[in-house]
């Protein structure tokens, strides 16, 4: 689904337990269209097909990679991958294996599992050669402060977004959704618009 139709396009995936209809993606996909951004959302094969569980790391960036080729190819321009929870964790493989990105946004990086803490998912964030921004809600039980302060904030490229209270799924007090897509939508445009160009010219 495209959403929006500027020179500046987003592809937003989903996390595991959603698809592109769940009410976060649309309300963060809504709002960067109304800011003048083209936004593409997709939904990947599990879900499509009407399992729960996710699919193989492999066949998920296989899928991630044909959306961004199809992307690339209908529109142009500066390309950006973001996702919510495993889409933003398949955003930042898919891109530190080598696929070009003007940027990669993460909505609540999923840093480890549900109480497992010493199963980081962090070994590939240093082979990202592009700008990251990540959300980081202080109460997310995905991705402890102080695991991610140690591994993920000072990483070269890496831009913090830090949301006081949130948890995984950005509730908590203070984070109505008429408060947290407008907050989202801003903070990424604000983001992107400070990026220099690759051409060095300011579009």
């Amino acid at each position: 689904m495209v959403e929006g139709g500027g020179s500046t396009t987003v592809i937003l995936a989903h996390g595991a337990g959603t698809d592109q209809h769940h009410a976060t993606i649309v309300g963060i996909r809504d709002a960067l269209g109304a800011r003048g951004l083209r936004v593409v959302t997709f939904t990947y094969p599990y879900t499509e097909a009407g399992r729960r569980r996710p699919d193989s790391p492999a066949v998920l960036l296989e899928c991630h990679r044909a959306v961004a080729d199809a992307v690339r190819a209908a529109y142009g321009g500066d390309v950006f991958l973001a996702g919510r929870s495993m889409g933003g964790r398949m955003a930042t493989m898919l891109v530190a294996d080598g696929y070009p990105v003007a940027g990669v946004v993460a909505f609540a990086y999923p840093l480890h599992p549900p109480g497992k803490p010493e199963k980081l998912r962090v070994g590939h964030l240093a082979d990202v050669c592009a700008p990251m921004l990540f959300f980081q809600g202080s109460r997310d039980a995905l991705s402890r402060m102080d695991l991610f302060d140690r591994h993920v904030r000072d990483l070269a490229g890496v831009t913090v977004v830090d949301m006081d209270g949130a948890d995984h799924s950005f509730r908590g007090s203070g984070w109505g959704p008429a408060v947290l897509y407008e907050f989202l939508a801003d903070r990424t445009v604000g983001w992107i618009d400070s990026l220099e160009p690759v051409d060095g010219e300011k579009s």
